[in-house]
């Protein structure tokens, strides 16, 4: 067997390249995603007949794959044989846990050239069927109805015959007991989320566990591609976020503000990234941010903010703007629902009692009677701003420019006006004049881009405010007047133009 014809008859990366467009179900990584993901390790790895390799959430094998090709090569010279070096490689280095049946049979035939590599087309022999590249069938271990490991509800309580959702990786105590062997690197790109009941029901994340399985391997590299919703957190997603903040061993981050640079054929609300984890040499962070076909990079610290920003032409405008030491205006934000009226909810065409309020939702102006848990809100006696819970953007994808809306509706409301769980509200003022002015001020492309920093989703909460500043609601506030107070460079302001688009149009 020559390596031209492993490599030409064999190995095809084409196929795996259709099937990264296959489906948004599961998210297939196309094999030149995984080669630059394979870049950031230290390439001296492939010529080491000791390194050894998980994938703990395998699809297509790919990521096995492409580091059999980097081996078969880098091992040459220690294997000159070629089907000895096959086997070493196979058998020695390279181990995978499948995420379902399916996707087992399809993994060991993208490895080793047959579903089962006890078979006579496998390029290498096993005495089994699963090789190195495992499938075990897990069940959910069930408390007050939630799996105690990944948050699945019961409707995952399946029969033999259907797949359960229950990753081996991350519903183990002791992962490091799958394989019983230590990991130079772990890598992949695991399953992003799981419903929780189908419908309007919220997935729960799960990417951030298998992270976190991971790191109890303590391998030397940690490689994954993961959504980047974790930069603002939410969602359960908070701790995670902090500790990967301030882990010190993230040495590369390489984020894609629209998934659909990684993935074409998938939309993946604010985008996706691949990091580097090194375990015996922390330091600060090389954050590569692609957008729209420009690449930028910056040698930073994770834990510069709470939350990560991602683009580094940002840092420098909010060091001027935090500079200057304002209250910022997540402080005066409501939480989501703020008048604890559900989204359904409409309201009658008229007014029926003596005392309503004016409701405001998806649909339209509707009325509801004044009821005294409403007169004890906070927020119903008062002037505020209405803004809608979804960012403007499809997905938390930019337009076709690269730019973004950021807020949809905004309107001032009244006394006794008040709005579904769709909205939220902003307070602290005292007219609707105000109200107003305030409401110019969150059309400025500049109190968007502070806002478009800590928006890593289509979810818009009051923590995404944390970088706007508050100010005189006196006057109306243009971008200039914003460009001019915080003494904003030309280059600045250009990278804040080329990111948010004019405020207007019909979804205004």
């Amino acid at each position: 067997m020559s390596d031209n014809g492993l490599f030409g008859q064999i190995y095809n990366p084409d196929v795996l390249s259709c099937l990264a467009n296959l489906s948004n179900d599961e998210v297939f990584t196309p094999p030149e995603v995984v080669n630059n993901m394979l870049d950031m390790l230290p390439q001296e790895l492939f010529c080491n007949p000791d390194t050894k390799f998980l994938d703990p959430a395998c699809k297509t094998g790919v990521f096995l794959r492409e580091i059999a090709k980097r081996l078969i090569k880098g091992l040459e010279m220690q294997f000159p044989d070629l089907q000895e070096r096959l086997d070493h490689i196979f058998h020695n280095q390279l181990y995978g846990i499948a995420i379902t049946e399916m996707t087992s049979l399809l993994s060991r035939r993208g490895v080793y050239c047959s579903k089962y590599p006890n078979s006579e087309f496998s390029v290498t022999h096993f005495d089994d069927a699963q090789g190195n590249i495992r499938f075990k069938r897990i069940t959910h271990t069930w408390e007050n109805g939630k799996c105690i490991f990944c948050g699945a509800n019961k409707t995952y309580e399946r029969s033999e015959d259907l797949e359960t959702h229950a990753y081996e990786m991350i519903h183990a105590i002791n992962p490091e007991e799958i394989f019983e062997m230590k990991f130079d690197v772990v890598i992949g790109n695991p399953p992003y989320q799981l419903s929780t009941g189908g419908g309007s029901a919220q997935a729960i994340p799960l990417y951030d566990k298998f992270v976190n399985q991971a790191k109890k391997l303590m391998p030397r590299f940690l490689v994954m591609i993961i959504p980047s919703r974790w930069f603002a957190g939410g969602m359960s997603l908070d701790k995670f976020r902090n500790d990967m903040l301030n882990d010190g061993r993230i040495r590369k981050l390489v984020d894609f503000s629209n998934a659909k640079d990684c993935f074409p054929q998938s939309s993946i609300g604010g985008g996706v990234c691949y990091f580097l984890w090194d375990r015996d040499h922390p330091g600060a962070c090389e954050v590569t941010n692609n957008h729209m076909g420009k690449t930028t990079s910056l040698t930073r610290s994770l834990s510069e903010y709470e939350i990560f920003v991602r683009y580094n032409e940002a840092i420098d405008v909010l060091k001027k703007v935090t500079a200057i030491d304002e209250k910022t205006m997540d402080a005066v934000c409501s939480s989501l629902s703020p008048f604890s009226i559900g989204s359904a909810e409409r309201g009658d065409d008229k007014p029926l009692y003596k005392n309503c309020a004016t409701l405001y939702s998806s649909k339209g102006v509707g009325y509801i009677q004044e009821t005294s848990s409403l007169r004890e809100n906070p927020y119903y006696d008062c002037y505020k701003v209405m803004i809608s819970k979804t960012t403007a953007e499809h997905a938390g994808e930019p337009d076709k420019e690269g730019k973004f809306k950021v807020l949809s509706t905004l309107k001032p409301l009244s006394p006794k006006e008040v709005c579904t769980f769709s909205y939220f509200v902003i307070t602290g003022v005292k007219s609707l004049n105000e109200a107003e002015n305030m409401i110019s001020y969150l059309k400025t492309k500049f109190a968007r881009f502070l806002i478009l920093q800590a928006v890593s989703s289509i979810n818009l909460t009051k923590d995404k405010f944390c970088f706007l500043p508050v100010q005189d609601w006196s006057k109306q506030w243009t971008d200039q007047d914003l460009f001019n107070k915080y003494k904003l460079s030309q280059e600045e302001i250009d990278f804040i133009e080329s990111m948010i688009r004019p405020y207007g149009g019909g979804d205004d």
